[in-house]
């Protein structure tokens, strides 16, 4: 953890407070973490440049930090869904959540990233439309096992290609994302 750089800690400090936001802020903490969570690499590149860091943002530590992270914050949200009225949102997101869990701690055992593409991340997906469509579209919370499997349908497809592209493929979006957009940030 030495080789971290002082941006590093910075990002890891914004994964571990803008979650808090989702126990006062739902629909805001729960887009604002995700963001922050693809960004990561690239917040960091940002700042290391900006800081005159040398070039090793979070070292050889990046998966297991970024995992964990992700964890963190899902836990934050998986808490806020035990409150939640509608008992067939609430299990589902908890099943989800434990699904998703269960992914990690095999990865952690076996190493083989290719396990979360079966083991994909819906429980992220199906938190945010449950929040957003609280707040703003009521008519759209599934009440039903028939709209559940219709709405978990509908969110499983773009899931399935990016746990694809990421855990399967292994392909490194943030690797565009600094080469087109870093030279414009920092001029």
């Amino acid at each position: 953890m030495f080789d971290l750089t002082v941006s590093a800690f910075i990002v890891i400090g914004l994964r571990l407070l803008l979650p808090l936001t989702i126990f006062k802020w739902r629909v805001f903490g729960t887009l604002v973490s995700p963001l922050v969570d693809a960004l990561d690499v690239v917040l960091v590149d940002v700042l290391v440049l900006l800081l005159h860091e040398p070039q090793t943002g979070f070292g050889n530590h990046y998966q297991l930090i970024d995992k964990w992270l992700d964890m963190y914050y899902f836990t934050l949200e998986v808490m806020v869904s035990f409150w939640w009225a509608n008992k067939l949102a609430r299990n589902t997101s908890i099943a989800l959540y434990l699904y998703r869990f269960l992914g990690m701690i095999l990865f952690e055992i076996t190493g083989i990233r290719k396990l979360f593409f079966f083991f994909p991340n819906l429980f992220e997906n199906f938190f945010m439309y449950y929040v957003v469509a609280e707040k703003f579209f009521p008519r759209l919370v599934p009440t039903t096992k028939k709209q559940l499997a219709v709405v978990l349908l509908l969110l499983y497809i773009p899931k399935f290609g990016q746990e694809w592209m990421l855990h399967y493929a292994q392909l490194h979006p943030w690797g565009w994302i600094r080469e087109t957009f870093l030279p414009f940030i920092i001029r």
